[in-house]
């Protein structure tokens, strides 16, 4: 009875160390030394690898490294054997702090000043106030709802948008594609956290970015597949965006001569949002394996119709 771990090598080592202090008499493997690959009951992986279903036979649980499955093909999992996204507190607290950071630098327009020192220019922008600076959450999961209860301290009017109804407390909600428009249209930041699924690839396009204020500014922390590109550029030429930050993007890493890398109004960086913290990520997997052989409830249970 094994775990493989199929992910960034130098986290891989310390999730070796912590198993075999936590958990010594459960085998642990870190890629490609699998080992066995009949022994092999729980796999963690960011990437998974191909023919998951035929390669290891006695799969008893499978582990999303992130928060987000989408990079999955969960046709090629069997039906009998669970998809758990990652749940550990490390990726909300690090959502968090990353999607905080970025709707302050949209709001106190860090990207003009930015462009402004590179041209030695010394110019005032005028501050608006938080009061009027409206920020909207696509995706109320649970970073969804993380980031807008830290987003509430600042005194921006808050609204949401998620595919079920939601009720949180301070912030004006709203559900549906029906609902889309009157969210869109009370929107100045827009933050999408979105899982990506077949409903959502490809929501920020021009259409959406017609129905947001002009000017509105764009913050995409859920996958570059949501992103339609050359809409998105255009309405930055256009006017109709006036900035953004992006963590993700369609092709990752950026290739060379990418666009995205020098344009003025873009603020990049390299999917780094939020990161799993090996000590509670390790935690949440041992206990959700306790809980699997205990016949209990999975916390972080896939819905494979969802995606999520």
């Amino acid at each position: 009875m094994t775990f493989l771990y199929k992910a960034n090598v130098t986290r891989g080592q310390e999730w070796a160390s912590l198993f075999a202090d936590r958990a010594p008499d459960l085998p642990f493997r870190l890629w490609p030394d699998i080992g066995d690959p009949a022994d092999v009951r729980y796999l963690a992986a960011w990437m998974p690898p191909e023919n998951i279903g035929t390669t290891f036979r006695n799969l008893e649980l499978v582990f999303s490294i992130g928060a987000g499955v989408d990079q999955f093909d969960v046709a090629q999992i069997p039906l009998h054997v669970p998809l758990i996204r990652m749940l550990e507190p490390g990726i909300a607290e690090g959502m968090v702090e990353y999607v905080t950071m970025a709707v302050l630098a949209l709001h106190r327009d860090l990207l003009p000043f930015i462009a402004q020192q590179r041209e030695q220019t010394w110019r005032e922008i005028r501050c608006t106030q938080a009061a009027r600076r409206r920020v909207g959450v696509m995706g109320l999961g649970l970073l969804g709802q993380a980031v807008l209860e830290r987003l509430k301290h600042f005194g921006f009017p808050l609204v949401g948008w998620n595919r079920s109804p939601r009720t949180i407390e301070s912030v004006s909600c709203y559900a549906g594609r029906q609902a889309l428009p009157d969210f869109l249209a009370q929107t100045d930041i827009l933050v999408c956290l979105l899982p990506l699924t077949d409903e959502t690839r490809g929501i920020l396009n021009s259409s959406l970015f017609e129905a947001l204020p002009r000017g509105a500014q764009l913050v995409n922390v859920g996958r570059g597949g949501h992103l339609i590109e050359a809409d998105f550029l255009d309405a930055l030429e256009r006017g109709v965006l006036s900035a953004a930050i992006l963590d993700v993007a369609e092709q990752e890493p950026l290739p060379a001569g990418h666009p995205f890398w020098s344009h003025r109004r873009i603020l990049l960086t390299p999917h780094i949002a939020s990161m799993t913290t090996p000590e509670t990520a390790v935690e949440f997997v041992l206990d959700t394996i306790g809980r699997h052989r205990r016949g209990e409830t999975l916390p972080g249970l896939v819905d494979r119709q969802r995606g999520y």
